[in-house]
């Protein structure tokens, strides 16, 4: 067996910090906090992401690959095995110096900000804290968990000196299906009460309905009951894309699918033979509904927001003003 390299090494050699019943935490070494995005599918050029796997379980995961990189893959190692990234505040700090005004950074990409490891180890606030003494960046936060509204202190002062949009993911509003689906994660009830505080709280925050699945979640009243929820919540952009399924998650999505929805599989699996991609007239059938839907609510605003109030005026004074 040839020796492990780079991450896999690291994760190897990473001490761990507390195992629970079903879940062992690890400190990671970090060598990098902020990560350039290469996917021309992504509207953003980096990301953060404080912990690498996700408690959440959700079966359509896209990121289980991640695990891979550190020769971890079994099916459950990203649920199971987490790793709370090691912090260096002077090395973050040089990193987000290195950022010019107006970058984009989305955090959350891969694994979730806001997941149950957060409540102990609280990496994300940290994180968070030094944004806060930032100016100049367009900043977005991806969660599924009402834990984000714990932070409203910190969004407050962030999106005083940045524009800061904060991302809701609600699947479906049927708690069984949710419950199914992301095993882990917040009830979606819960997650729309976090929209309604951040909201009240005079934060801009937008609604990712995603993944759309076919047959399962991707019905217009589906779509449009979760759309009219966050409008009522104070949500100003709703969001969507179809589900996409990598080899690793289809590993675990077609065995939920054959023991749940065994009647949907052998069309998942032909239609995902060729790739991780939907491609063809489905992916457009739902661009157009989602479109319809956003209109009738009024989620589908893309105007321009007016720079914060402590926006740098000099393109180099960035950091910690």
């Amino acid at each position: 067996m040839a020796p492990l390299v780079g991450i896999a090494r690291l994760a190897a050699q990473s001490p761990s910090l507390e195992a629970k019943r079903r879940t062992e935490y690890f400190e990671l070494p970090t060598r990098k906090y902020i990560s350039r995005c290469t996917s021309p599918r992504m509207p953003f050029r980096w990301m953060i992401n404080p912990y690498r796997g996700c408690e959440f379980g959700c079966k359509y995961c896209y990121a289980r690959y991640t695990h891979e990189f550190m020769e971890l893959r079994e099916s459950e190692d990203f649920e199971k095995k987490i790793f709370v990234k090691h912090f260096d505040d002077a090395a973050f700090r040089s990193e987000l110096r290195a950022l010019p005004t107006g970058e984009t950074i989305a955090i959350g990409t891969a694994t979730d900000p806001y997941q149950p490891a957060e409540r102990k180890y609280r990496l994300t606030r940290t994180i968070l804290e030094l944004l806060s003494q930032t100016a100049g960046y367009r900043i977005g936060l991806v969660t599924k968990s009402d834990l984000v509204s714990r932070d409203i202190d910190l969004f407050r002062e962030i999106s005083r000196r940045n524009h800061l949009t904060l991302v809701i993911t609600i699947t479906t509003l049927d708690r069984e299906l949710a419950r199914l689906l992301e095993p882990l994660a917040p009830r979606p009830d819960l997650r729309l009460n976090a929209v309604r505080k951040l909201s009240a709280a005079g934060l801009r925050v937008a609604v990712n309905l995603a993944p759309i699945m076919p047959l399962i979640n991707d019905g217009e009243p589906s779509l449009d009951a979760v759309a009219k929820s966050a409008a009522r919540a104070g949500a100003v952009q709703l969001g969507g894309n179809v589900v996409y399924l990598k080899e690793c998650a289809q590993k675990v999505f077609f065995p939920f699918l054959r023991e749940h929805f065994p009647s949907y599989l052998r069309r998942y699996q032909e239609r995902f033979e060729r790739g991780a991609f939907l491609k063809g007239a489905y992916p457009e059938m739902i661009r157009e509904r989602l479109y319809r839907i956003r209109r009738r609510y009024g989620l589908d605003e893309r105007k321009l927001e007016p720079d914060p109030e402590l926006w740098p005026q000099d393109p180099q004074m960035t950091l910690f003003s």
